[in-house]
């Protein structure tokens, strides 16, 4: 067997590697890499956490929640939030997806200290653009012994799986070129022939981790992992490689991801330990699952941030709701302000079990945010939904803003979601008079002198008595002008109210009567779908009632 010192001294080898490495277009160039591995791992005093996506696809709640955890960590202690995009899949990753992710992590207030768009030291923050650093450093690793040349073809590797599975052995690599003659190895590079980069896993070691989530996991390396490929003959370098690399040198602390990249951290941890890196700590999170119990997926319906964005889900809900996906605070408490959330967290309370993910539960939990949310900044929200789906035309007016005012109002105690304001409002303004007063639960109104209230109604509205919905105080305005009906029917109480609900709103239930017609009368001219109280009043006086009324 070759030994350490002989690779070491071997200059054919190392300038044929650093001459044969395929070249590639990438921002960092070589000199910026050697500089960036000179200086090694940043260290700024705190917590250095990150979230590394693939730009493969959309941003799912099981990375958003991954991205949260870092984000909140990082937030809580004072610490950086760095975002890294790993995209060396270069058949599947695309710009697209990742501006998509990067605008998913902005829409729900992750924002990053470091990353592709807010730069930093440890850039490029693209794995397509660093390129050289990691030619280098398997330059490194080759040169100290920890790694070595694989002239090994496809065919004769699938030859020595089949010939392990065989014998019933684990398909590992056998180790064929981990002893080769330097010389030979830098014969046949000059040559011009194709290799991959293998990491030499060391023999009978045991690797070890105390995962904060998961406690202590271990690994028999010699018996599980064989030595694994660094780059591939593209010169592009694989996934576990530029992990622990970027890991490395952006100075990362703690690694919070998911629990499918455990069985990366043995490889990741050797890369490091060979590099002479020191090892972060470790959280693996558990899997979200369906209601049904198994992996979330898009069977179970939206899935991806930007979705529920667009159903409507508030910043807030769901970064409330995530953060309860495997976590709680110790109490029975539910509702949560981002700021408590930075204040409460930390890695120790993660459960280790899987988190269900509730849709029922979320939108309750979106719901409770909606109500808490300030009227002001409700109605703003609204108004943007409402305009933006032309329901609602906003002129700038008095009137314009009272009535968005008055929908949030609404919202904040029949809403879940924002894109539910387009029902409700279109229910508030629409008039089904007709059908109600014929059917049978409204028998007992209508018989009960609906006619003659009815009558009252359109008199006092003719006359101008009904309030306009701009009064300053229109609450009290309102409560005036159902006393003024009361005194001209001699009636009070649910024998006044229930009837006025119907004359005005065509329905015997729904929200206050008085803020519906507040709604109603703002609603004239501004949205698209509203019979007007003019028109109310018309259908009001034509109605035909039961012959028992």
């Amino acid at each position: 067997m070759l030994r350490r010192a002989a690779v070491v001294s071997s200059a054919p080898l190392r300038s044929a590697l650093t001459a044969a490495l395929p070249a590639r277009r990438l921002a960092l160039s070589p000199r910026q890499a050697a500089a960036l591995v000179a200086a090694g791992p940043v260290s700024d005093g705190g917590p250095r956490v990150r979230f590394a996506p693939s730009p493969t696809g959309t941003l799912h709640v099981g990375g958003a929640r991954t991205a949260l955890f870092n984000w909140l960590l990082a937030r809580q202690q004072d610490g950086k939030f760095i975002v890294r995009v790993e995209d060396t899949d270069t058949a599947r990753s695309t710009r697209a997806s990742e501006d998509s992710m990067l605008a998913d992590l902005k829409w729900l207030g992750l924002d990053a200290d470091e990353g592709p768009h807010a730069g930093g030291e440890c850039g490029p923050y693209r794995q397509s653009e660093r390129g050289e650093l990691y030619t280098k450093l398997a330059t490194q690793l080759i040169a100290s012994g920890a790694a070595y040349p694989c002239f090994c073809t496809e065919e004769e590797l699938e030859a020595k799986r089949q010939l392990a599975e065989a014998k019933g052995e684990d398909p590992k690599y056998d180790g064929t070129w981990r002893g080769a003659d330097p010389v030979l190895v830098a014969s046949k590079i000059a040559a011009g022939e194709t290799y991959t980069v293998r990491f030499k896993v060391p023999p009978a070691t045991f690797f070890e981790i105390d995962d904060v989530v998961r406690g202590r996991v271990g690994w028999d390396v010699g018996a599980t992992v064989g030595d694994f490929i660094l780059l591939r003959s593209t010169g592009v370098p694989v996934y576990n490689f530029c992990v622990a690399v970027d890991d490395a040198l952006m100075g990362v602390t703690t690694v919070v991801r998911a629990e499918e990249h455990l069985t990366n951290t043995v490889r990741q941890g050797l890369i490091l330990q060979a590099l002479g890196y020191a090892l972060p700590r470790y959280a693996h999170l558990s899997l979200v699952l369906g209601e049904d119990r198994s992996k979330l997926s898009k069977r179970h319906g939206a899935t991806s941030v930007d979705q529920f964005r667009r159903e409507g889900f508030l910043p807030v809900g769901m970064i409330n709701y995530l953060t309860t996906l495997g976590w709680n605070d110790g109490t029975d408490k539910e509702i949560f302000t981002v700021e408590e959330l930075v204040d409460l967290f930390s890695l120790e309370r993660i459960t280790k079990s899987p988190a269900v993910f509730d849709m029922t539960k979320l939108r309750w939990v979106n719901a409770q945010h909606i109500r808490i949310m300030p009227r002001p900044e409700l109605a703003a929200l609204l108004r943007g939904y409402l305009v933006q789906e032309s329901l609602v035309v906003d002129d700038g007016s008095a009137a314009a803003r009272a009535f968005f005012l008055q929908v949030a109002e609404l919202a904040a105690e029949r809403v879940e979601v924002v894109n539910d304001i387009a029902q409700v409002v279109e229910q508030v303004l629409s008039y089904e008079l007709a059908s109600t007063v014929v059917s049978a639960d409204a028998s007992a109104v209508v018989s009960d002198g609906f006619g003659e209230v009815a009558a009252a109604v359109t008199a006092s509205y003719e006359a101008g008595q009904m309030p306009t919905g701009v009064e300053e105080d229109f609450a009290g305005a309102w409560k005036a002008w159902t006393k003024v009906i009361g005194d001209a029917t001699g009636r009070k109480g649910k024998k006044l109210f229930m009837p006025i609900r119907l004359a005005l709103t065509g329905s015997l239930a729904g929200p206050d009567v008085g803020a519906t017609v507040q709604l109603v009368l703002l609603a004239d001219g501004r949205a698209s779908k509203v019979v007007t109280m003019a028109e109310r009043m018309a259908q009001l006086k034509a109605v035909k009632l039961p012959a028992s009324a």
